[in-house]
């Protein structure tokens, strides 16, 4: 009987269109933000800062901006490793061409420069769709990953193509502890992904989900799909490039194009896919799934091995880790095909009946 909203009454448009109408819902958030930005900096290791908790809000970020284009648009896209890429290398440069400038405005900038690569590569889906839109976008990745290793002015003519940033500051404030950077992340995760939540409960995200149900009924009725799927493209690039930046700038510090290979597209489609397409919140459930089942594999499967009494060599652990973590993607896709979404939304759902029956 506590998950209801039996005499919430809503009085008022607005108040009927709320992110969370449910005041539970919104209890919920308000705590979980609490604890996000005063408990854990308070009881969280310098290790889980740096191995868990920052991957996993920049996996977060990146992965809100893919379920826009993939989930919300269904424009499948394998580029994404590459936006991240231009979105750290256009921050770059505008970091350290214009002496002075801040940070903030550099990723912003760096999201602007992933807009732009983002429509140039989104311009075949105007034309193709399915595989044949993967494959496009799939050439983004390769050209960025010759673009930034052969270009040399793109990295201030080193010959490695390796670059990094130092001495980082968010007004005023030096931006080198483990604990400002999860909260840096944290911040910018946080109004993104409120601004994304709302962008796709609005007339944009409706355009985009009827492009994605069936394009031609949307262009009947007076939907652009010109205008949807180049809006989204840019949505999403600007979003994943400013993923990128703070995949580079806060987390990595040095990097070089290899940082950004199309493993990081794949794992980021799989993160959309295992959270459950056309969901937020779906987003953070497989950013989690993806960055913290394999530590949790490659702490526990030593143990199971020394409980059983078999030895079993670093390189053994390392192919069982990665088998074990392919079956369960399998064996979820097959049980829950929707996603970690579907059964949140089934728990809530299930929640609003307890304790009947029906």
């Amino acid at each position: 009987m506590l998950y209801r909203e039996n005499g919430q009454f809503k009085a008022s448009y607005r108040a009927d269109q709320q992110v969370f109408p449910i005041l539970q819902d919104r209890v919920f958030i308000a705590l979980v933000l609490v604890f996000a930005f005063v408990g854990v900096p308070l009881l969280a290791s310098d290790y889980l800062f740096r191995a868990i908790l920052i991957p996993f809000l920049i996996f977060s970020l990146a992965a809100v901006g893919v379920n826009i284009l993939v989930g919300y648009c269904g424009q499948i896209s394998l580029g994404s490793g590459a936006f991240m890429a231009v979105g750290a290398y256009g921050a770059y440069n505008f970091f350290a061409r214009i002496p002075g400038l801040p940070l903030i405005p550099a990723l912003i900038l760096g999201g602007l420069c992933a807009t732009a690569f983002g429509i140039l590569f989104g311009l075949p889906s105007l034309r193709v769709r399915g595989l044949y839109l993967a494959v496009a976008t799939l050439a983004a990745q390769f050209f960025a990953d010759w673009m930034f290793l052969r270009v040399k002015w793109f990295t201030l003519d080193t010959p490695s193509g390796s670059v990094a940033v130092s001495n980082l500051q968010v007004f005023g404030l030096p931006l080198e502890s483990a604990v400002s950077k999860y909260l840096f992340c944290l911040v910018v995760l946080a109004i993104i992904a409120l601004l994304a939540k709302n962008l796709v409960r609005g007339a944009i995200g409706r355009e985009w989900m009827a492009i994605r149900d069936m394009d031609v009924a949307a262009a009947v009725i007076g939907i652009r799909p010109m205008y949807a799927k180049l809006s989204a493209f840019a949505v999403s690039s600007f979003i994943i490039g400013v993923a990128g930046a703070l995949w580079a700038f806060v987390y990595l510090g040095a990097w070089e194009p290899s940082a950004f290979s199309v493993d990081y597209s794949f794992r980021l489609l799989f993160m959309v896919i295992i959270g459950g397409l056309g969901s937020i919140m779906g987003s953070f459930f497989g950013a989690a799934f993806i960055v913290v089942l394999p530590i949790a594999l490659n702490q526990l499967l030593p143990m199971l091995a020394g409980a059983f009494g078999i030895e079993i060599s670093t390189a053994g652990i390392a192919h069982a880790e990665l088998m074990i973590f392919g079956g369960l993607i399998v064996w979820f896709l097959i049980v829950e095909p929707h996603g970690l979404a579907k059964l949140w939304s089934t728990a809530k759902q299930k929640l609003r009946l307890w304790p009947f029956p029906h």
